[in-house]
This record gives C-alpha cells, structure tokens and sequence, in this order.
C-alpha cells in the first residue's frame, strides 16, 4: 500500500484557500464543487488541488459572468506554477461548458442543512475524519464527503472492501457474510455498495460480527438506494457505521455514477476483496481502481461451472489477484500481512501436527465416552507403552484429557477436521 500523499503548501499568490479563507468557505465551496462536477472530473479535481476550492469556485463564477473564457483561462494559467495536464486551456475551456450550466442550480447551504437534519455533515481535505486514502486519487479525488453515520467507522484498523454481483448465488452472499463477520470480529471496517446480493450479504455479516460496515452510494447521501435496502442502510447507520457520498443530498444514482464510485471504495480501503462476479460485472472495475491504486486485491474461486464465477477466475488467471478461501487470506492482504489483535490462522487445526502413532490412537477413541488403556490397546493394535506416548501427546495438543478411569477426546478433538 503507497505512502499517503502530502499536499504541497499552496502558493500565497495563488489566491490559494490557505491564505486565510474561513474553513466554513472552504467546507461551502467545496460542497458546491461537488454538485458542479460529475465524480471523478479530473479537471475539476486538479483545479481544486492547484488553487483550492473558494478561489475555484470565485474562478468559475468570474469566468461565467464576464464571457471572455479565454481571457480567464489565460489568467487562471498565469496563477497556477506549471499546470498539469488536466489544466491545459482546451480542457479548461471544455470543462467551463461543463460546470457552467450548473452554477444558478448548486446551493450548498441548502444541501447541507438538509444533510444536518439526517444528522450527517461534509468532510473536506483537512477535517478530522477526512480518509487519508482519497487522496491517493489525485486529481479524480472527491471535492468532499457528504456523510451520514459515524465517519470514525473508517479511522480504525485497516478497511476492507468486499463487492461482487447483484445477482449472487446462494454459495456467494454465504460467503461474503462469514468473511464480513470473521473481519468485523476482529475490529475491521467492512466498506461496499449498499446494493442487492454480495454487497448486502457483506454489510449484514459485519453487523453479524458487531463491527462497522460502511456502503458508499452513487447517489445523495438521502437517497438509500436500492429502496429494498433501507431497512438494512438504517441499521448500518444506527449501529455505528456509515453511508457515504460524493455527490450532493438529492442527486440521482445514474449508471456511470455507480461505475465511477467504485474507485471510492478501493481508495477507502486497505484491500479488495471479489467474492463472486460474473466475466463482466460492474465490481471488477473496483478491483482495477484498487490495483491502480497499488492496494491488494483478491479474488474468492467458484465451482468452475458456474458463470457467477467467471469474473474472479478471470481476476485470478490474468490479473494479479490473491486467492481468497478465508478470513486469514483477507487479513493476510492488510499492511503487515498479519491478523490483528493476535487472530489465529482459521486453517491450524492441532491434529495436523500429530504424529502417526498418536492419529492412530486418536482415530481408536469411541467419541461417545471415556476409555481405559486397556480398551484403547485392542482397539488400535499398539503395544501398551506407545499408546501412553500417544496419549500424552494428544493430552499436549488439548485432543484428549484424563477421565474417572481413563481418557476422553476433547471437544476440539470432536470436531470435524477441515478438509
């Protein structure tokens, strides 16, 4: 996972937002920015990193009123010390006919006191509980976060985002649950779409695990959508996780807006993780922003016959994605590789360790009741003295403990071993 990346000090000649503007002006123009601008304009987002919000936005409505574009154009380039790519005048002139139209609709304050009265607030670069990850993405950054819940959901130990197809079999929605709950167990925050099948099962196996899950969603932060998915949003909120959008409170959730908020959740989180996708679903492309991004991506395999499938055996055959069978595949993705909080590794079972001689006695036990030494050497064809070895090494391995009379398998004993 990259180093986060600093913002550079701006310019004070810039006219830069960091020469004394309010940091309500900031809050305020960067909210407007976020309805003037589809998700992931990048020229909109290079601009906001050049010269800041409130001077953006005083930019925009200058260049709107005078009509002379290019003149402004020329100017706004005269500020910024070697514009980037995005910040070429055609683009520029470009993104003017873009943003313009929108200037007399956009009122921020409006939109957040409606947010307000959700009980949710805007988060701008800088603020406690900003996600450091966002800004990773650069230029296609979010102006801001309109947020509902607890933004602290995503302040803990490192995310994960579980995503996969609306349409899930039963085998992938199981999945996506227990490999939720195992990660909300353990402190992490499950983040997904909020949508029908794995992101669903995925939010309900963190609650399951009494963790914080957080769906980030294509349209306003007010609109929970899918509607069949209120209920479950609703819980999500009233259990300490949150929902999160780029997008100001009333937008609509369009087609290329959920394809674009896909890279929100492979910014918000230390890795991805596909349960199950079909050759084409819309969640591959949130494992191709998380790989951009340099973030681990795994993969879960299906039954090679089921086109539900078909997406992750391709993330596994020509990408670069880790197979995923369990939660200690997951954890093993996060920075340091290991399970936090100490987690055992869910594949170690102590019978694995065991010699042949004591799996043979093992194997000899009636599970049923205790047994004597006497019945236990018939029953295996060992010679006294190595069943008494045996029997001390799978005391040691909390396999068999001494019983009134003779021994008995544990309840770790009783259990099936993985297979």
């Amino acid at each position: 996972m990259p180093a986060r990346t600093a913002m550079a000090p701006s310019d004070p000649s810039s006219g830069s937002d960091e020469t004394g503007a309010r940091r309500a002006d900031v809050r305020r123009a960067a909210a407007a920015w976020s309805g003037l601008a589809e998700p992931g304009d990048r020229t909109a987002g290079a601009l906001l990193l050049a010269v800041g919000p409130v001077a953006a936005l005083a930019w925009l409505r200058a260049a709107h009123d005078h009509g002379d574009r290019a003149r402004a154009v020329a100017r706004l380039r005269e500020r910024i010390d070697d514009p980037v790519e995005e910040l070429t005048p055609r683009r520029l002139l470009t993104a003017l006919d873009r943003w313009g139209p929108r200037l007399g609709r956009v009122d921020p304050d409006r939109d957040a006191r409606a947010l307000r009265e959700l009980g949710g607030r805007v988060l701008v670069r800088g603020d406690e509980g900003w996600p450091q990850g966002l800004d990773d993405l650069g230029p296609a950054a979010p102006a801001c976060l309109w947020v509902r819940g607890d933004p602290r959901a995503l302040l803990g130990p490192p995310a994960v985002a579980l995503v996969g197809a609306r349409a899930a079999t039963s085998y992938g929605t199981a999945v996506a649950a227990d490999l939720a709950c195992g990660l909300a167990d353990r402190g992490h925050a499950v983040v997904s779409g909020g949508a029908y099948g794995i992101d669903a099962a995925a939010h309900r196996g963190a609650l399951a695990g009494d963790g914080p899950t957080v769906a980030v969603m294509a349209g306003g932060a007010d609109r929970l959508y899918p509607a069949g998915n209120t209920d479950l949003l609703e819980r999500m909120l009233a259990r300490g996780g949150a929902v999160v959008a780029e997008v100001p409170v009333g937008a609509t959730p369009t087609r290329s807006r959920f394809l674009r908020r896909n890279r929100l959740i492979a910014a918000l989180t230390a890795a991805t993780v596909v349960v199950e996708a079909a050759w084409r679903s819309g969640s591959l492309s949130t494992a191709t922003h998380a790989a951009g991004l340099l973030r681990p991506v795994g993969a879960v395999p299906g039954p090679v016959t089921s086109m539900a499938s078909t997406g992750c055996h391709r993330l596994l055959r020509e990408h670069e994605a880790v197979c995923v069978t369990s939660v200690a595949d997951v954890l093993e993705l996060l920075p340091g590789g290991a399970p936090s909080g100490g987690a055992e590794e869910t594949h170690h079972d102590p019978r694995d360790a065991l010699r042949d001689v004591a799996r043979e006695v093992l194997d000899g036990f009636d599970a049923r009741r205790p047994m004597t030494l006497d019945e236990l050497v018939p029953a295996v064809g060992l010679a006294a003295s190595d069943v008494l070895a045996a029997l001390g090494e799978l005391e040691l391995a909390g396999l068999a403990v001494r019983a009134a009379g003779g021994w008995e398998l544990t309840a770790a004993a009783r259990r099936p071993a993985a297979r």
